[in-house]
């Protein structure tokens, strides 16, 4: 099960994606902005992916968290969402993008994929 955090302005994709991930055994933090996802990730930050979209109030995009993300975090899954195309090439290989409008279950079953692969391969190291 994958702590996943969702950053999206519109509540309803953000209420959708979180019942879908819930619905598949992920626990889910949902965020309306970066500001706020900043904000969590400063008191606790323990989250296993992130689903960010790109253009979003407060001054502040999902590819500012992106980078931020990348800089601190480089393993982290992230997905990277909007409705045009976006260049995230910068985020390295562990970010994707993902156009809307996306397939919820798809993405839902591509956290729990990697997170599978990511607990194999701390079980073989520990």
């Amino acid at each position: 099960m994958a702590v996943v955090m969702i950053v999206e302005d519109e509540a309803l994709i953000r209420f959708a994606l979180a019942d879908e991930l819930i619905a598949c055994g992920h626990m889910v933090i949902e965020c309306c902005n970066v500001l706020e996802a900043l904000a969590v990730l400063g008191k606790d930050g323990e989250v296993d992916a992130v689903v960010t979209d790109v253009d979003m109030p407060g001054g502040l995009s999902g590819l500012d968290l992106s980078r931020l993300l990348v800089a601190t975090r480089p393993s982290l899954p992230l997905w990277v969402t909007s409705g045009r195309e976006v260049d995230i090439s910068a985020l390295g290989p562990a970010a994707a993008f993902l156009p809307k409008p996306y397939d919820m279950r798809a993405l839902a079953c591509e956290i729990a994929r990697r997170e599978a692969m990511s607990a194999e391969r701390s079980a073989s190291f520990g």
